[in-house]
């Protein structure tokens, strides 16, 4: 058993919670608090309905998330807000909320453990936001086909299909970038053509940016927002059932997307 204060301390000084920033509907932190203990720790991409009722089902009583609890900016507390809510006090669930910080972050960040997943080795970051670098880029001599497969077996575990934007069979990446979740934005595209990327890795991006991505001779490969956010959180929920030795689970609630 752990105390909430002691486990939100160490995620507040390990992700640098105060410091990095976020849009504020991200709300970073300790969203809701419990009676003050911590026995198992559940995982979620997203705070909803079926991600409460998951972490109870587990009998979790923390729930760290990446997008939080006001991640749909001011809302009325009535029908499923209210019942999410009502349900995850009930259970005494306390809910914890990393965003940008833990995309950043250079051990348990969404970006640099996608590259690891996919066998690849960053060696710098990428994609300025308000000051921060929250991507993660780096050479390699890979056909752009296998990457994109590897991407694709990734994305499938989570019932997510990635898609590519066109390329030849024999194209090779040399200097990649990954942004997850909505990471193909005009300033990363921009960003990218500005640093020599051939390929970028992102989870999703709206059609404009495949236009431009082959217009500019840039392959987009989109794994999906879901997918690509999945391991940031596991990777904190793992952490903490090792420094703190608690029990930890990951409730995993595809969206397709």
């Amino acid at each position: 058993m752990a105390r909430l204060d002691d486990v939100v301390a160490y995620l507040d000084a390990e992700l640098r919670t105060a410091e990095v920033p976020d849009y504020d509907a991200a709300l970073n932190g300790l969203q809701l608090a419990n009676a003050g203990e911590v026995t198992r720790v559940a995982a979620a991409v997203d705070f909803s309905a079926d991600t409460v009722a998951g972490a109870i089902r587990e009998r979790a009583d923390l729930l760290v998330v990446h997008h939080g609890m006001f991640w749909r900016g001011q809302h009325a507390l009535v029908g499923r807000a209210y019942e999410r809510l009502r349900d995850a006090m009930d259970a005494g669930l306390a809910v914890y909320s990393s965003h940008i910080p833990l995309d950043a972050h250079p051990v348990l960040g969404n970006n640099v453990l996608l590259a690891r997943e996919l066998g690849l080795e960053g060696d710098n970051t990428f994609g300025r936001y308000k000051g921060v670098e929250i991507g993660v880029s780096g050479v390699a001599d890979i056909a752009t086909r296998e990457l994109a497969d590897r991407l694709r077996a990734f994305s499938a575990r989570f019932r997510t299909t990635a898609v590519a934007t066109p390329f030849a069979d024999d194209r090779r990446t040399r200097r990649w970038a990954i942004i997850t979740g909505a990471g193909a934005s005009p300033d990363t595209l921009a960003e990218a053509r500005q640093r020599d990327v051939d390929t970028f890795i992102v989870g999703e991006g709206a059609h404009h940016t495949a236009v431009y991505a082959i217009e500019h001779d840039l392959v987009i490969l989109y794994g999906g927002h879901y997918a690509t956010e999945t391991l940031g959180v596991r990777a904190v929920a793992e952490c903490l059932a090792d420094r703190f030795d608690v029990s930890s689970t990951f409730v995993d609630v595809p969206t397709g997307l």
